[in-house]
């Protein structure tokens, strides 16, 4: 069987679907393991699922909740039992403040905590350990968790149920156009995984950057590399991550542009695409879509950074406003050069774009670059655990923002993802270079009631873009 076909058969069974609520709903709850799930976004997924397929929402109730509590209590138990040896255990002994969290929050409120804790995100998957370490009565626990888990099962589940109930009322599909936006749904979501993973292997405590730094010791020459890419001022360590990223996306970038050019075709990816986005009865893509490029085209971004490069210019934070202003003038550089010499014909070619080239697409770059950065200057002043938060949401808007412009028929799915590697490329490299430059956090420097009103003047600047600004 093809494996595009297994997966959506796998994905479109009940009870499949049933029991991966089961298991998402326990390994959420389980200490050790429930900090590394992401137990919301996959329990909303499978939840949507399950809903556009109509499976019984009772089933997959009663499977969240018997997750919830076995999870939740193989927490309580493993604390009971192994108290004195927990805080030796990583990823305990290495992030001790997370217990430490725990147990005050246990302290504040008591048996209640396992309750609340159960809908508090930090604290969800360590409340049931630290009940266990402080001999909470069983009894008690029991009877706290399994009404706990009554609510927690359909205040997770019923949104996305419901959501995926009622979308393709919205959305019309073709036949046949599940089965790949299953698939690209889900190599976004590993995407997301992936790049997750291997910032976090690539960060100043992880085995392989000491393992590097032992041997640029050894020669002169590794040596003064290693040392001229260590920020000055900044935790002195270099941009492991963001060089990785760099070289892989140069060379994915290479080889994609090559596939492209060379075949002077479609791919097969990009006519299944077609089929769907470019539908005329699809009225809410539409609508979406229209939005979507207003805020993703050259006077949209510039809307929402406006507020934020004043910001940047009125607290002198130059080096980071010249990478800003660097990277987007690199990134309309590389986009023209890039359309003019691939000289890809468009799927559709509207007055507005008469004499434009499709490959690599300008929006999906535009948008990989501001949403990259962006998510890269919050997370710099965040611990290495809570950096993976801002890139998923960046991940996303990107996607959204990229995938918007298959629907006026102006890009094939390919000149996306050539889009997107460019942008990761420009992404990378901008921060590379700024890591070199700069000796201050820009999130270091904004205090929290700045960031809430620069977001607001972005907001209003994007609404005024949208609702008067003409379409660029």
């Amino acid at each position: 069987m093809h494996p595009v076909a297994l997966i959506d058969q796998w994905a479109h069974n009940p009870m499949v679907l049933i029991l991966i609520v089961g298991i998402v709903a326990l390994l959420e709850s389980l200490a050790l393991v429930g900090l590394m799930v992401p137990g919301v976004v996959m329990l909303t997924a499978a939840a949507s699922l399950a809903g556009h397929d109509q499976t019984s929402i009772a089933f997959l109730m009663i499977s969240a909740f018997i997750g919830a509590v076995i999870g939740d209590g193989a927490s309580y138990w493993l604390g009971r039992t192994q108290r004195d040896r927990l805080r030796g255990w990583w990823p305990f002994n290495r992030y001790p403040q997370w217990v430490d969290k725990g147990e005050r929050f246990f302290t504040r409120h008591g048996a209640l905590s396992v309750a609340f804790g159960r809908f508090v995100g930090p604290v969800r998957p360590i409340i049931p350990m630290v009940a266990g370490m402080m001999h909470m009565p069983p009894t008690r626990f029991l009877t706290v968790n399994v009404l706990s888990a009554l609510f927690w099962a359909p205040a997770y589940l019923l949104p996305g149920y419901y959501l995926g109930r009622s979308w393709q009322r919205l959305v019309h599909m073709p036949p046949g156009t599940e089965q790949w936006l299953s698939v690209l749904m889900l190599m976004l979501i590993v995407l997301a995984f992936a790049l997750s993973w291997l910032r976090r292997r690539l960060d100043r405590d992880s085995f392989i950057y000491r393992g590097l730094l032992m041997k640029a010791r050894r020669y002169s020459l590794s040596r003064r590399l290693w040392l001229s890419l260590r920020q000055k001022r900044i935790r002195g360590e270099i941009p492991l991550a963001s060089i990785v990223l760099l070289l892989t996306g140069i060379l994915a970038f290479i080889g994609w542009t090559w596939l492209v050019a060379g075949l002077k075709q479609p791919l097969a990816m990009d006519i299944a695409a077609q089929g769907f986005f470019s539908r005329p009865d699809n009225v809410v893509l539409m609508r979406a879509s229209t939005v979507l490029d207003r805020i993703g085209d050259a006077i949209g971004i510039m809307a929402m950074l406006l507020p934020w490069l004043v910001w940047l210019l009125w607290r002198k934070r130059l080096a980071a406003l010249f990478h800003w202003g660097g990277a987007m003038a690199l990134l309309a550089f590389g986009n023209t050069t890039l359309k003019h010499w691939v000289g890809r014909a468009r799927p559709e070619t509207p007055e507005h774009l008469i004499g434009s080239f499709s490959y690599p697409s300008a929006h999906a770059s535009t948008a990989v670059v501001f949403w990259g950065l962006s998510a890269a200057f919050i997370a710099e002043g965040l611990s290495s655990r809570a950096r993976r938060w801002p890139y998923w949401v960046a991940i996303m808007a990107a996607s959204v923002v990229a995938l918007s412009r298959l629907t006026f028929g102006v890009h094939w799915l390919s000149d996306i993802v050539g889009g997107a590697l460019l942008g990761l490329i420009i992404c990378s490299a901008t921060r590379i270079s700024y890591h070199f430059f700069a000796h201050r956090y820009v999130a270091g420097a904004v205090q929290r009631r700045q960031i809430v009103l620069l977001t607001l003047a972005s907001l209003v600047m994007v609404i005024v873009r949208i609702v008067w600004l003409p379409a660029f």
